[in-house]
C-alpha cells in the first residue's frame, strides 16, 4: 500500500502510522538519552541515510522552545553537495495543513461557516454537488469526507494507481501542462458524488483546491498571496513559495522518483497548489513548527477535531489527529509526498515537541523509513524526559 499522502485514497496519512513494528526498521536506535539532542538528531538522519535509495534528509525539530536543524547526505548520487538552509523544498500534502490553516482563520473572522454549502461559492449551477440533497459543505472537504474524487482530472487517480512506475512522474506532466482552474471547473461539473457527504473518508486533493477557490472568493486574493502574507504576519515564516521565481527555482531540491538512478522532474503544477505544490525552506518549516506548538486561537480551532473515525483518528482542518499512543501522546501529524520527495509533520503537545522530515527520494518504503527515524526520534526525547534532562544544543 502506498504512503503518498497526496494521492493516497486510504483512510489514514500513512498506512504505518499506528505500528508499533515501525521501530524494528531502520533507525532503531537506543532508549538512553544523550547529553546533547543535536547529535540525537544528527545520528537519526544519518541512519536515515543508511536505507536503500535515501540520497539525503533534512531534520527541523523544535523542542521546549529550542530550534534544532539538521543536514544530511548528498542531494545527488556521485556529486558532493548536501542540502543546506537555503534548499526549497517541495512539501507535498503537508501543504493542506497551510490550507486547513487558512481556513480556520477565515472561520474564526466570520468570514465563512463550516456549513456553508460549496456551491455558494461557485458560479453557475452544480446540482452535481449533493448526495440525495445533502450538499458538500465546507467542513466535508477539511476532513476528506466530501466524497470528491482524490484527484483531478480523474485519468491522473489512474495513473497514481501504480505510484512507483517510472513512467508516473512523466505521465502526471502530461496530464497537468495546461490544466487550469477553467479545466477543474469543467471537471468538477462531470462529478458523480456517491455517497452521503460526511459520513466516510476519502482522501481528496480535489477538496483542498476547491477549498483554496473558496479561500480566494472570501478573501478577494490570489491563493498564493493570502498564505504568503498570513504565514510571515502570523508564524514569521518567510520564503514560501507556491510558484517560484527563476532564482528561487534554482534553490529547488533535486529529487528521485522511486528506484529510477536520474533525478525527476517536480510535481506539476496544480490549478491553485494549495494541496501538494507548496515550497519551503527547513527553517521556514521550523517556524511553522513553533506557531503550531504555541497555540493561539488559530492553531486551536485547526487542531479541532471535525469528524471522528474511531477512538483513535480524527481529522481537525486537514489535520490528521491521533489518540491512542502511549508514547506520543494525542497528536497532529502529516504526511506529504510528491514524485521526488516525501516528508512528515508532527505536532506533539505532550513533550512541546514538533518535527520535520523530509527526504529527496519517494519510493514505496520512504515513508516507512521516516516513520521509523521520527519514532526513535520520540523515544529519544521521550528518555530526556523521563531523566529531566533540558534540549541542550
Amino acid at each position: 500500500m502506498q504512503a503518498i499522502s497526496l494521492f493516497s485514497g486510504n483512510r489514514c496519512f500513512s498506512c504505518f502510522v499506528f505500528s508499533i513494528a515501525l521501530l524494528a526498521t531502520g533507525c532503531t536506535g537506543s532508549p538512553v538519552p544523550t547529553r546533547d539532542l543535536g547529535a540525537d538528531i544528527d545520528e537519526v538522519a544519518a541512519t536515515l541515510i543508511e536505507q536503500p535509495l535515501l540520497h539525503s534528509t533534512s531534520i527541523g525539530v523544535v523542542y521546549r522552545g529550542e530550534a534544532f536543524i539538521r543536514h544530511r547526505g548528498d542531494m545527488e548520487t556521485g556529486k558532493p553537495g548536501p542540502p543546506t538552509d537555503a534548499t526549497l523544498y517541495e512539501i507535498g500534502s503537508l501543504s493542506k495543513t497551510l490550507t486547513g490553516t487558512l481556513m480556520a482563520n477565515a472561520v474564526l473572522e466570520r468570514r465563512l461557516d463550516l456549513d456553508d454549502d460549496v456551491r455558494r461559492y461557485l458560479q453557475g449551477d452544480y446540482p452535481n454537488l449533493q448526495y440525495h440533497g445533502e450538499p458538500i459543505r465546507i467542513r466535508h472537504l477539511l476532513s476528506h469526507t466530501s466524497g470528491l474524487p482524490n484527484m483531478l482530472p480523474e485519468r491522473a487517480n489512474t495513473v497514481l494507481a501504480d505510484f512507483t512506475d517510472q513512467r508516473t512522474p512523466r505521465e502526471l506532466n502530461a496530464i497537468y501542462a495546461g490544466y487550469g482552474k477553467a479545466e477543474f471547473f469543467r471537471d468538477l461539473h462531470a462529478v458523480e458524488i456517491r455517497q452521503a457527504p460526511g459520513k466516510d473518508y476519502a482522501y481528496s486533493s480535489t477538496g483542498t483546491e476547491l477549498a483554496a477557490h473558496i479561500l480566494e472568493t472570501v478573501y478577494k486574493r490570489d491563493y498564493e498571496s493570502l498564505l504568503r502574507g498570513f504565514v510571515q504576519e502570523s508564524a514569521a515564516m518567510t520564503g514560501l513559495r507556491i510558484r517560484p521565481n527563476e532564482e528561487e527555482a534554482a534553490r529547488l531540491a533535486v529529487g528521485y522518483h522511486s528506484d529510477n538512478p536520474v533525478p525527476t522532474t517536480p510535481m506539476p503544477l496544480l490549478p491553485w497548489g494549495a494541496s501538494g505544490n507548496v515550497k519551503a525552506t527547513v527553517p521556514g518549516m521550523v517556524e511553522y513548527l513553533r506557531f503550531q506548538l504555541a497555540g493561539g486561537p488559530v492553531v486551536t480551532e485547526s487542531h479541532r477535531a471535525l469528524v471522528e473515525f474511531d477512538p483513535e483518528f480524527s481529522i481537525g482542518y486537514f489535520w490528521n489527529i491521533v489518540s491512542g499512543d502511549r508514547l506520543k501522546g494525542v497528536y497532529y501529524a502529516h504526511h506529504g509526498g510528491v514524485p521526488r520527495s516525501q516528508c512528515y509533520i508532527y505536532i506533539l503537545p505532550k513533550y512541546d515537541l514538533g518535527i520535520f522530515a523530509i527526504t529527496n527520494q519517494s519510493g514505496d518504503q520512504t515513508a516507512h523509513a521516516m516513520e521509523a527515524a521520527i519514532d526513535t526520534l520520540v523515544k529519544r526525547v521521550a528518555a530526556r524526559e523521563a531523566t529531566g534532562q533540558g534540549a541542550s544544543r
